[in-house]
C-alpha cells in the first residue's frame, strides 16, 4: 500500500512517526460517459464563466464566495502558511472510552503504520491503550482540512477515524417525530421477540454486496457478446396494514430461518469431521 500522508503522533511530550494508509477499498464498478454514436470518452473543459475562455491549471487560484458573486482568493503558500500545529501531527489531546462517542460521528478510516524509529513507542502506547480500554481523540488535518479525530487499536495496528465536527452534525428535528403514538403492551412484546429472533453475532462475511455481483454478471455477459434478457422487476408483497399482524409473520419467517439455517450447519458438521478423517 501507498501511504497517503506522513506525521507523528503526538501525545504529551512523546511524538511517534507514522504513516496513514487508506483502511478501505471500495469496490463499486465504476462507468464512463461515452459519446453513444462512436463511443468516444467524454471530457470536459475547465471554462471560465466570464469569459468563456478554457482555463489552464496554472491560471486557477482558489476563492471563497464572500458575498454573491464576489471572492477573495488565496494562494497555496498562504494556506500552507496556517499556524495549525495538527498540520504536522495526530494531536492527541484526551483519552476517553469508545462509547462514550455516538457513530454518527466518524467519517473515514486509516490505518497508521509506525516507522521503523518510532517502533518501541508506537507499541507501548497500543499497550497502554489496550489495557485502559480507551481511544485518544486527536486533531490532524488531511486534505487541506482539519478533522476531529479518534486513535484506537484494532488487533496491533492503530487505526485513525476521521470525524465531522460537532457543527457539521444535523439536529434530528422532523415534525412526525412530534405527535404521539399509543404502542400496545402485545405490541411491544412481538417486537422484541422478532429482534430477540434476529439477533447474533456479526460476521461481516456472511454478507456481500448483491447488486455488484449482478453487474459484474451483467459485464461479462456484454463482453462475450451475449444478449441481454431484461426481466421484470418481481411484484412487491402486498403491505400488511395490521402492524400486530405484520409483526407475527415477521416473527414466524425469522424462526423459520433461523431453523433453517441450523439444519444447514448440522449437516455439514459431520461432513467436515469425515474430510478430515
Amino acid at each position: 500500500m501507498r501511504s497517503l500522508w506522513k506525521g507523528a503522533i503526538s501525545f504529551g511530550l512523546i511524538t511517534i512517526p507514522v504513516k496513514l494508509y487508506s483502511a478501505v477499498q471500495e469496490k463499486s464498478l465504476k462507468f464512463h460517459l461515452l459519446h453513444d454514436e462512436d463511443h468516444g470518452r467524454v471530457k470536459y473543459q475547465r471554462t471560465c464563466s466570464k469569459c468563456g475562455k478554457e482555463v489552464g491549471w496554472g491560471d486557477i487560484v482558489k476563492g471563497y464566495e464572500y458575498s454573491k458573486d464576489h471572492y477573495v482568493t488565496f494562494s497555496d503558500d498562504e494556506l500552507a502558511a496556517l499556524d495549525v500545529d495538527s498540520i504536522r501531527a495526530i494531536d492527541v489531546v484526551s483519552f476517553v472510552p469508545l462509547t462514550d462517542i455516538d457513530p454518527i460521528y466518524f467519517n473515514k478510516s486509516y490505518y497508521v503504520a509506525p516507522e521503523e524509529a518510532g517502533l518501541k513507542a508506537y507499541r507501548l502506547l497500543a499497550m497502554a491503550l489496550s489495557a485502559e480500554g480507551q481511544v485518544g481523540v486527536a486533531k490532524v488535518a488531511l486534505r487541506e482540512k482539519e478533522h476531529l479525530a479518534t486513535v484506537r487499536l484494532q488487533g496491533d495496528v492503530f487505526v485513525l477515524e476521521t470525524m465531522y465536527w460537532p457543527d457539521e452534525i444535523r439536529a434530528p428535528e422532523f415534525e412526525e417525530l412530534s405527535k404521539s403514538t399509543n404502542v400496545r403492551d402485545a405490541e411491544l412484546k412481538m417486537a422484541r421477540q422478532l429482534i430477540q429472533q434476529l439477533s447474533g453475532e456479526f460476521k461481516p462475511e456472511e454478507f456481500q454486496d448483491d447488486y455488484r455481483q449482478q453487474l459484474e454478471k451483467l459485464v461479462d455477459q456484454k463482453v462475450e457478446g451475449e444478449e441481454i434478457t431484461i426481466t421484470e422487476a418481481p411484484e412487491e408483497p402486498p403491505r400488511v396494514v395490521d402492524l400486530m399482524e405484520a409483526l407475527k409473520a415477521s416473527v414466524a419467517e425469522a424462526k423459520q430461518k433461523k431453523e433453517s439455517a441450523a439444519g444447514l450447519a448440522d449437516e455439514e458438521e459431520p461432513a467436515s469431521a469425515e474430510a478430515s478423517a
